[in-house]
């Protein structure tokens, strides 16, 4: 991967519906030899897809919140349980089991505090293994 490339990388990273011919502009190149290199891109798995990315209040979702959980123990069992039921919840946008503590990292959305409140009480809490939760309300996204 060249210099080219990982220019080709920034510009869709930030809008991958450019038009080619565009995107061509922007890195230097002429449109065929700029598609040719994001075809092998793709071919390599160096990029594995493109989305679209959705406005969590359309979709009841603007309330998030980050979640740390410990479990009761580590054996293979316990966590394989928990990952298993807890990636199944459709309010868990991201699951991170981690080294050291917590044990995971997830985000949650929901549609208000009410509803993320009902989420705690009736599905993340009785999720098997689990021995600590604590949530972080964002105060401000930077970045």
């Amino acid at each position: 991967m060249d210099s080219i490339d990982r220019a080709i990388l920034g510009v869709l990273r930030v809008d991958a519906r450019i038009a080619n011919v565009d995107l061509a502009e922007r890195v230097g190149l002429t449109p065929a030899p700029c598609l040719r290199r994001v075809r092998r891109l793709e071919d390599e798995g160096v990029i594995t897809g493109y989305r679209a990315t959705i406005d969590p209040a359309v979709e009841g979702r603007a309330f998030e919140v980050l979640v740390n959980v410990d479990l009761v123990s580590k054996h293979r069992d316990v966590f394989l349980a928990f990952e298993e039921q807890v990636s199944a919840f459709e309010e868990v946008v991201e699951l991170r089991r981690m080294f050291g503590l917590p044990d995971y990292f997830m985000r949650v959305a929901t549609r208000d505090l009410e509803a993320y409140e009902s989420f705690m009480t009736e599905r993340l809490g009785r999720a098997t293994g689990l021995a600590k939760i604590d949530s972080h309300l964002t105060m401000k996204t930077i970045k």
